[in-house]
């Protein structure tokens, strides 16, 4: 009798990864401290899949975990939900198949929310985030719903890593539907702002980038092309600034991915009358800002959380025919046996752009 490559998966899922095993996992049990302890499999609920984990993006929301600063977090918690995973073993009817190579879409929504009958799955009231409201992917194996996986056919696992967070870039540059031809404000180019960056440089060439740090932002010039930086400083008057590179104008969009108050609260002098202010950062706390000058503007204000499903095969379509070079993207590795001793150091390096998790292939 010949068995068929999903007939072998299954067959070794049984023989060794049934739900009474266990596995190694990494908890950050509070923060600064990370530990390493053993888990059981998790169980393979109908219309779910198990996957093997490959590859781990650590994102901007785990460091700030590390550090005891992201809102809506709870310890001890399994952090990682930017996934580059291969399907071990699937439980309902679907097309995909064992083995292939899927990212995963980390936002677990309730499907009958108010925000999910909308489409807006990304800011769903009971919205559970992989990784930050439940636990996530410093593990070997993990089973997530089938509707959150997202095939890949050509894309590396390196890439697969990245996609989420490019998402959150896509979903940014979505909303606020700005126009070609249209001059564009990014600030702040951590990871999420380059995400950003690289989706609304799709639509308008006209982008002007601004952070405090020009390592950072000689980097956007160098690898990403971008003409027009600026270093801010505590003498930077960013309206004044703007006026002299735009001919006397303001940007008609900026997008403030800094997640500081007072960079965030200093967009509201910086955007020109009719313009869209698109806040993807966030902080810990209340934001202000002077009402007659907000009106007078009729500034339209966003905030821009995670992504939706369709973005997920956008930004993976971009990867897989050479529009987002993703190779610059990342500067530093370690092994998740490495992240209790090592992601202190890694993710307080002055060279960090983005780090990625290896688990054994």
């Amino acid at each position: 009798m010949t068995l068929a490559c999903s007939d072998i998966h299954r067959l070794v899922t049984i023989l060794f990864l049934n739900p009474f095993m266990s596995q190694v996992e990494i908890h950050l049990e509070k923060p600064g401290k990370f530990r390493e302890q053993t888990g059981e499999i998790p169980e393979l609920p109908q219309d779910h899949a198990r996957v093997r984990i490959r590859r781990i993006g650590v994102c901007g929301t785990d460091i700030h975990a590390f550090h005891g600063r992201q809102p809506f977090f709870e310890y001890p918690r399994i952090l990682g939900h930017e996934l580059g995973a291969e399907i071990v073993e699937i439980n309902g009817d679907s097309d995909f198949k064992p083995g292939e190579a899927v990212t995963l879409e980390p936002y677990l929504n309730d499907p009958n929310s108010p925000a999910s009958k909308k489409g807006k799955t990304n800011c769903c009231e009971s919205l559970q985030v992989l990784g930050i409201h439940c636990d996530g992917g410093m593990r070997p194996l993990i089973s997530v719903p089938l509707k959150k996986l997202h095939r890949a056919a050509t894309a590396t696992m390196d890439q697969l890593a990245l996609v989420e967070m490019l998402c959150i870039g896509q979903h940014a540059a979505n909303r606020s539907r700005i126009s070609p031809g249209e001059t564009a404000l990014v600030i702040g180019t951590g990871p999420i702002g380059m995400s950003v960056l690289q989706f609304v440089r799709a639509v308008t060439p006209n982008v002007i980038v601004a952070d405090l740090d020009e390592s950072r932002l000689a980097f956007c010039r160098d690898s990403m092309r971008i003409e027009q930086t600026i270093r801010i400083t505590r003498e930077t008057n960013m309206d004044r600034e703007l006026r002299d590179r735009l001919g006397g104008e303001l940007p008609g969009t900026i997008f403030d991915a800094t997640g500081n108050k007072q960079s965030m609260a200093g967009t509201f002098d910086c955007i020109s009358h009719g313009g869209t202010i698109v806040l993807v950062g966030l902080f810990q706390g209340d934001l202000s800002f002077n009402d007659p000058n907000f009106h007078r503007r009729e500034v339209t204000l966003m905030s821009s959380r995670n992504a939706t499903s369709p973005e997920f095969g956008q930004v993976i379509k971009a990867i897989e025919e050479g529009k987002i070079d993703t190779d610059p993207w990342i500067t530093h590795r370690m092994d998740l046996s490495d992240v209790p001793s090592q992601f202190e150091s890694v993710t307080g390096d002055s060279g960090l752009r983005k780090a990625i998790i290896h688990l054994d292939d």
